[in-house]
């Protein structure tokens, strides 16, 4: 098919996007135009690809994958389990979207809390998770804090455990491939949350934020992140006969241009042999960016980043995806069961997440993406 033709499809209901069939493309476009990335073997730690590893940057809702590694260790240590439980408080009800509009008082079991962060990064649930195992907010971060230290996250720096804008808020591709890695390694009785097409409350269903999810082969996680000052961030991960990989990329300009991205550099792992030895302990800092976090608002979150996001929807608000990696569906979307503890008040109806330029899949999936607000995933 030529490089003119475009595949319309619908991904999971009611997100739809286009796929150019090309297969040069991966040699004709720069990945994640030279923004921070990088590719590591999970098995054996061994770096493949690396660029502006070292850069800081900021986490946006990646921080919830800091979030889940200090939840499961918490089971570990026997503190909580997957049917504790999770109480919504006045604060974490307050949170801003991207959220699930849970009320004060209102439980779901730690299960269902850590599948919603997974699938639609509700800021509202990791502050209510938070606080159930840090006593407050604060104590979460000071453990999220003290396992990044212990993982080698020796770059990083968490302030709240949802990504949203704050102050002292930074970490580096390298450190969130670390983390990413500890996750699989560490946790694998837990992988299949990195992995989910979607969830239902009994009333929606909410798809999976991660565009690779059940498109890319061998696609198994991880997360998606935005907001204005780092741009749109995802780390994937994909196994195939056996062998796992993980990639870390920001600071692409869109939803299209971040799981493009994703997929063409974990395909390129799969199908490249790579020179060298490097090993995420032994690859040494280096670079620029490293003294300072980096903020790229006034490209992301200006009328320059919205021509540009303009320019990955089709003519209906459609997503135009160009990897010939991601593919279309080939089943309807499994949703798992993530709600309210039955016997409460009544699941609230969803409000559109008018945040991250149409990362809200079902709100957003039909029109023009609007400029991002700096209050999202």
């Amino acid at each position: 098919m030529s490089t003119s033709h475009f595949r319309l499809f619908a991904v999971l209901r009611p997100f739809s996007f286009v796929v150019a069939a090309t297969a040069g493309f991966l040699a004709s476009v720069p990945l994640a135009q030279a923004n921070p990335h990088i590719l590591v073997d999970v098995q054996t730690g061994r770096v493949l690809e690396h660029e502006e590893a070292f850069r800081k940057w900021y986490p946006a809702s990646l921080t919830k994958l800091m979030t889940v590694y200090t939840v499961f260790d918490a089971i570990r240590a026997g503190q909580i389990g997957l049917d504790t439980p999770i109480v919504m408080s006045k604060r974490a009800a307050a949170q801003p979207a991207a959220k699930m509009y849970f009320k004060p008082g209102q439980k779901l079991t730690l299960d269902s809390a850590l599948k919603i962060l997974m699938v639609k990064s509700a800021n509202d649930i990791a502050v209510a998770v938070a606080e159930a195992i840090g006593g407050t907010q604060e104590g979460f971060v000071t453990r999220m804090n003290g396992e990044a230290l212990k993982l080698g996250m020796t770059d990083s720096h968490f302030v709240n455990p949802n990504g949203l804008p704050g102050k002292g808020q930074y970490t580096t591709a390298r450190d969130l491939a670390v983390l990413t890695v500890a996750l699989r390694r560490d946790f694998p009785q837990y992988a299949g949350y990195f992995a989910l097409e979607g969830f239902t409350n009994g009333q929606q269903n909410v798809p999976s934020l991660n565009m690779l999810i059940g498109r890319f082969a061998g696609a198994d996680g991880m997360k998606t992140g935005f907001i204005c000052a780092s741009g749109f961030n995802q780390i994937g991960s994909a196994t195939r006969n056996g062998r796992t990989l993980v990639s870390v990329v920001l600071g692409t300009d869109s939803l299209a241009a971040r799981a493009d991205a994703t997929a063409n550099l974990l395909q390129k792992g799969f199908t490249t042999q790579f020179p060298g030895s490097e090993t995420l302990g032994s690859l040494r800092p280096y670079g620029p960016g490293q003294d300072q976090v980096a903020d790229i608002s006034a490209d992301i979150c200006s009328a320059k980043g919205a021509k540009i996001r303009s320019e990955t929807r089709d003519e209906v608000g459609r997503m135009r995806v160009q990897s010939p990696y991601i593919l279309e569906m080939d089943h309807d979307p499994r949703f798992v069961f993530a709600g309210l503890i039955p016997g409460q008040d009544p699941q609230p109806a969803q409000q559109p997440d008018k945040v991250a330029a149409g990362d809200a899949a079902g709100a957003l999936a039909n029109v023009p993406v609007p400029m991002p607000r700096p209050t999202s995933f």
